[in-house]
């Protein structure tokens, strides 16, 4: 493939709530940005979601330079991406969809830019199949919302080259992400597949009747989501080890994890089920909209991540001193 060129320019394709929060992202840390899509108010719903969610990114790391300024829109996808240096794509979740879209990107975009996918759930093997130039695309997945939170999924497809996943790693690295790499493609990628897990078990701990939706909620937000805003499952019981750390705790506690596992619930999501959690939910949200909870959330987040960034010298930059536009990756 071309040698990736230097990031000037970011292209969206898809301006949806993910595309929109990640043309965010690249705007404080200093892009020029060109968004498109097909529908005939995104335009207008991308500028009001900068507006409004540009002060939290902000406060996260905002490049020299930047501003809601440098985004420029159009519905023609061969402008959008014609001078692109880097494409993050965020279309529906259709196979039908992106396989054909993702050929006309890579048939507009130059030769030297990568082409990222924020796919959830299907693959790139899948995506880039009918691409020219497969080897310059990649999965890219952010964990929502882009502009706040750090992590972004990397993998490549059977036919992504090597050094495509070595420079979307230092991409991502370098505009305040906190890439992984993704040795084997499976459905649904880590990050989802992990709280897909979590989430089953709160399902049934509510369809068992021994939590209401609420409390469930504060069973992880106030327990376990606390320490796992600080470190993951594998150093805490490191911690959990006491002074024999990680070897002490599989010896002794590890056994009896492994046991429970056998006692964990697969709910049946019953139509009861489901009105059960919907009015658990909207009790739980007290009247308060999904924009004024979505604002409390990220105002927390972006706290915390202030706190990491004081604790932790392994985490993403909390500023865009280094932004790859002027280091070339």
């Amino acid at each position: 493939m071309n040698a990736h060129r230097p990031v000037h320019r970011v292209a969206i394709v898809g301006t949806g709530t993910i595309g929109a929060s990640w043309a965010t992202h690249y705007l404080v840390r200093g892009f020029d940005v060109t968004a498109t899509d097909p529908a005939p108010t995104a335009e207008a719903a991308l500028r009001a979601y900068v507006a409004a969610a540009w002060d939290a990114a902000a406060s996260i790391g905002l490049a020299p330079g930047a501003s809601p300024d440098r985004l420029s829109f159009t519905t023609d996808l061969r402008q959008a991406v014609a001078d692109a240096d880097f494409v993050q794509e965020n279309a529906p979740e259709r196979p039908e969809l992106k396989v054909p879209l993702f050929a006309d990107i890579d048939d507009a975009a130059p030769p030297g830019a990568i082409i990222a996918s924020s796919s959830s759930g299907i693959t790139m093997s899948v995506i880039q199949a009918e691409c020219r130039r497969p080897e310059r695309t990649v999965i890219g997945h952010p964990f929502n919302p882009p502009h706040i939170i750090p992590l972004v999924e990397v993998v490549g497809g059977t036919r992504t080259a090597p050094e495509t996943i070595r420079d979307a790693m230092s991409f991502y690295a370098a505009i305040g992400k906190k890439p992984i790499h993704l040795k084997k493609e499976l459905p649904g990628h880590v990050a989802n597949r992990i709280q897909a897990a979590l989430y089953r078990e709160v399902v049934h701990l509510v369809q068992e009747g021994v939590l209401d939706v609420a409390d469930s909620d504060d069973a992880v937000s106030w327990g376990p989501g606390l320490r796992w805003g600080v470190m993951g499952p594998h150093l805490l019981w490191h911690l959990g080890g006491g002074e024999g750390g990680i070897e002490h705790f599989m010896e002794t506690l590890m056994p009896r994890m492994v046991a429970s596992w056998q006692e964990l619930g697969t709910p049946e999501f019953t139509p009861e089920l489901k009105e059960k959690i919907v009015g658990g939910v909207l009790e739980e949200a007290d009247g308060r909209s999904v924009d004024e909870l979505a604002a409390r959330r990220d105002a927390m987040l972006s706290a915390l991540l202030a706190v990491r960034a004081q604790y932790d010298p392994s985490g993403p930059p909390s500023t865009a001193a280094g932004h790859p536009a002027k280091e070339g990756l």
